[in-house]
């Protein structure tokens, strides 16, 4: 009986590290990390992206540059974004300063772009009547550009452990190096 107590022993422990490591990040646990650089790489595969606005104006939003905003518990970026079409007499270059929080979704594993905020547009040497119209219609293509952008996409082997001892993830704090996701039990129906 000793002999059997003490081989499993290891197990045990090893176990209560695991749980451990997997508890909600507020509780002082590890949680799941996503860093900036991954954030950064999967944006990076969604853009460029190309909008019309009628017949007038096309613009051309090109890969955010994201940054943390930690204490927000938000994350930012800026899109470069090009305009042209008939309503300008040339091509014109500006930017996109948006922040948004974030959502786990759960059906397909990802945290997705939510609650997006304008912060700014700027434009560079384009007349004032099409910027009147673009900076009318900025908040609309702001929140397109990032509505439901999947940010991450958690891998089925990443959730294995955490399913297997009944954790989901939860809520998502933005750090100073990256996210971290909370593991929480999971919800029963």
């Amino acid at each position: 009986m000793k002999r059997r107590l003490l081989l499993t022993l290891p197990s045990w422990i090893a176990l209560a590290a695991v749980v451990r490591a997997a508890t909600p990040a507020a509780s002082g646990g590890a949680g799941y990390k996503v860093t900036l650089e991954q954030l950064q790489q999967a944006l990076a595969q969604r853009f460029p992206r190309r909008y019309e606005m009628g017949s007038l104006l096309n613009l051309n939003v090109q890969a955010p540059r994201v940054r943390l905003l930690p204490e927000q518990n938000r994350l930012g970026t800026e899109m470069v974004v090009d305009a042209a079409g008939p309503a300008l007499a040339r091509t014109s270059t500006g930017t996109f300063d948006v922040d948004f929080a974030l959502r786990y979704e759960a059906s397909d594993q990802t945290l997705r772009a939510h609650q997006i905020r304008l912060n700014a547009l700027r434009l560079d040497d384009m007349a004032p009547g099409p910027a009147a119209l673009l900076q009318a219609y900025a908040p609309t293509l702001a929140s397109q550009a990032l509505k439901e952008v999947v940010l991450h996409k958690l891998k089925p082997q990443d959730l294995m452990l955490t399913d297997g001892l009944g954790l989901e993830p939860g809520s998502i704090t933005v750090t100073a190096k990256g996210l971290t996701i909370a593991l929480v039990p999971k919800k029963t129906l």
